[in-house]
C-alpha cells in the first residue's frame, strides 16, 4: 500500500508530466490539422489569394465578429474547435519553456511546421502565431521573448539577430471597421534580410520589408521599408545613420543551454 507522501508525489508527478502526456497524444491531429493549413496556404500563395486561408477564427482578434444569434447546436458543434484553438496556442506558450533546444527545435519543425534553419536558435519563452507561415533562415538568432505573429507570413533571412522582446505583427485591427475587424491580406506579410540586426524591445509592423544588414535601434517601432544597412531608431523608425556594408560574419548555432 502506498502512504501519504507516495500520493502526494504521484499526484505531483501527474500534474508536472500530464500536460506532457497529453501533448504526445495530441501530436497527430496537431500536425494532420497544421498540413491541412498548409496546403491551404499554398494553394491561396499560388492563386496570389489568400481569402481562401483566413486564420482560424480563435485566432483572429476577439471581436472580428459581427454578434449573431446562433443555435443550440451550432454552439455545440463549435464548441471542439474553439477548445481546440486554444489549445494550441497554450502548448505554443509550454512549448517555449522546454529548457532544451533540440526538444523544441524539433518541435517547432516537425510538430508545428517553423521553416528552420540549420544553426538557428530560437531561445526562451517564444510565442508564435500560425507557426507554419514562419520562415527562419540559416544561422538566425531569435531573442528571448518574442512575439512573431505569422498570421499573414514572417520570412528572415541567415544570420540575423534578433535580441530580447521583439514583437512583429502581421495583423490587425481595422480602426475606421464598425466591428473593429482584424485585416488579412498577402502584402501584410513582413520580410528581414539577412544580418540584420534587430534590437530590444523593438516592434515591427506588418506589410515591411527591412534590407539586408539594417540595424533597428532598442525600442523603435518600424511602420515603413528598411533600405539595406541603414541604422533606423525612434518612434516611427527614421534613418539616423548607415553600417558597414562589408558584414561576413556567421552565427555558429551554438546557444546557451537550457535557455
Amino acid at each position: 500500500m502506498l502512504n501519504v507522501e507516495s500520493y502526494i508525489l504521484l499526484l505531483l508527478a501527474l500534474i508536472v508530466c500530464g500536460k506532457w502526456i497529453a501533448f504526445i497524444l495530441m501530436c497527430p491531429l496537431l500536425v494532420a490539422f497544421r498540413i491541412r493549413k498548409e496546403k491551404s496556404w499554398k494553394s491561396s500563395e499560388n492563386q496570389h489569394n489568400r481569402t481562401a486561408d483566413k486564420p482560424d477564427e480563435a485566432e483572429t482578434c476577439a471581436t472580428d465578429r459581427t454578434p449573431t444569434r446562433k443555435s443550440f447546436l451550432h454552439k455545440v458543434l463549435q464548441t471542439p474547435q474553439y477548445y481546440f484553438f486554444g489549445y494550441r496556442r497554450y502548448i505554443d506558450f509550454q512549448v517555449g519553456l522546454i529548457p532544451s533546444h533540440t526538444i523544441r527545435n524539433f518541435i517547432y519543425r516537425k510538430i508545428f511546421g517553423v521553416k528552420l534553419g540549420k544553426m538557428a536558435t530560437i531561445y526562451w519563452g517564444a510565442e508564435i502565431r500560425d507557426h507554419h507561415k514562419l520562415k527562419i533562415g540559416r544561422g538566425t538568432i531569435i531573442g528571448d521573448h518574442v512575439i512573431l505573429d505569422a498570421r499573414n507570413g514572417i520570412e528572415i533571412g541567415d544570420n540575423v539577430n534578433f535580441s530580447s522582446n521583439v514583437h512583429i505583427w502581421t495583423e490587425q485591427h481595422d480602426h475606421r471597421d464598425p466591428d473593429f475587424a482584424c485585416n488579412s491580406s498577402a502584402a501584410f506579410k513582413v520580410t528581414i534580410g539577412n544580418r540584420a540586426w534587430i534590437g530590444p524591445g523593438t516592434t515591427i509592423l506588418h506589410s515591411v520589408n527591412i534590407g539586408e544588414g539594417a540595424v533597428i535601434a532598442a525600442g523603435a517601432v518600424v511602420t515603413k521599408d528598411v533600405e539595406p544597412f541603414a541604422i533606423m531608431a525612434g518612434i516611427p523608425a527614421r534613418k539616423i545613420g548607415e553600417r558597414n556594408h562589408n558584414l561576413r560574419y556567421e552565427f555558429n548555432g551554438y546557444p546557451a543551454p537550457f535557455y
